[in-house]
């Protein structure tokens, strides 16, 4: 895998081949910060992410993806389109059809800048995919997964890369997490059980430690895993009440404190949690003015701490800091 500076190295590169050096210079010019107090004295309202490059307003804001090197801000919208920033939040470009980029649902960055994009099926491509994307975001191939139990049912959804190289896929609603290694073959999988059942599960992610955090949405709980994908142990309990979740959509971990952070569409907040899936507190709660959700959907968070959360029919991701 790349070290920090190779991929120093290539976060340049990339700018280099997106970006007049006029833009490049404005990268230098730090954002203005909005703060505003929420519920948990731990977390700030910082600012929010509304527009692209052009200025054209986002819609339906749906996946968000920090990249732990370079802190660059990837965002999903409704139009179909992978609009990325900069440390700064300074909008860099927008793939899109002219990208083959027709249907992505997830992405993730590997430690030498390949940009992995879980796609649908679309009217050019009958098939759900992952498409594979160089430092200068070029399209080199395409990855599918097939010829393993399910595989008729399985629609890939989200994403993570392990420092092996090797990916983590999960589906929407599928018993099980595929661990494959980057040309598709199927390494294992792993399905967590309730009750004598296996968990449906909808959500994969990876923290820089190596641990794998799996989503269930149906059992409104988190299982976490080592590196070596042996179960540590689980969190979270369902209901609609504080303390509680409701539909669970994706989970992120601050490794400066080890907190997990839960973002639930339905009861319109994001919960804390310690590292050892203790519950700490939540903010959020329904509604349009700042550091209010109206079904948020996937949140992440940078090495910074700042906490993204893709608020899904405000149309915007807010940008929050942590302490």
């Amino acid at each position: 895998m790349g070290n920090k500076p190779n991929r120093t190295r290539i976060c340049l590169r990339r700018i280099s081949c997106i970006l007049p050096s006029v833009l490049i210079m404005l990268l230098l010019i730090p954002s203005v910060l909005k703060s505003q107090q929420l519920g948990s004295a731990l977390i700030t309202y910082q600012e929010s992410i509304t527009t692209d490059e052009e200025d054209r307003t986002l819609v339906l804001p749906s996946f968000i993806y920090a990249d732990a090197i370079t802190d660059e801000v990837y965002v999903i919208d409704g139009k179909g389109r992978i609009i990325i920033f900069s440390p700064e939040l300074f909008p860099l470009i927008t793939l899109g059809k002219r990208n083959g980029i027709e249907a992505p649902q997830g992405l993730t960055v590997d430690g030498q800048g390949y940009l992995y994009v879980v796609q649908a099926v679309s009217k050019s491509n009958p098939k759900s995919r992952i498409s594979v994307y160089n430092a200068c975001l070029k399209w080199e191939r395409d990855i599918y997964l097939e010829k393993f139990e399910g595989s008729g049912t399985f629609t890939p959804y989200r994403i993570a890369i392990d420092k092996r190289g090797n990916m983590y896929v999960a589906a929407s609603h599928f018993s099980g997490v595929l661990y494959a290694d980057t040309s598709g073959r199927i390494i294992d999988i792993i399905s967590p059980e309730e009750d004598g059942n296996k968990v449906k599960l909808n959500n994969v992610f990876i923290n820089k430690s190596g641990r794998i955090y799996v989503v269930s949405e149906d059992q409104s709980r988190i299982y976490v895993y080592d590196e070596n994908r042996k179960f540590i142990y689980k969190f979270g309990e369902k209901g609609g009440s504080t303390g509680k979740l409701s539909r669970p959509k994706a989970v992120g971990v601050d490794d400066r404190t080890g907190r997990s952070y839960v973002v639930d569409y339905m009861r319109h907040t994001v919960a804390s949690y310690d590292k050892d899936g203790k519950y700490l507190f939540e903010f959020g709660g329904l509604g349009w003015s700042e550091g209010w959700f109206q079904h948020p959907v996937n949140l992440a968070i940078d090495s910074k701490g700042r906490i993204f959360v893709a608020d899904l029919f405000n149309q915007r991701v807010q940008v929050f800091n942590s302490w």
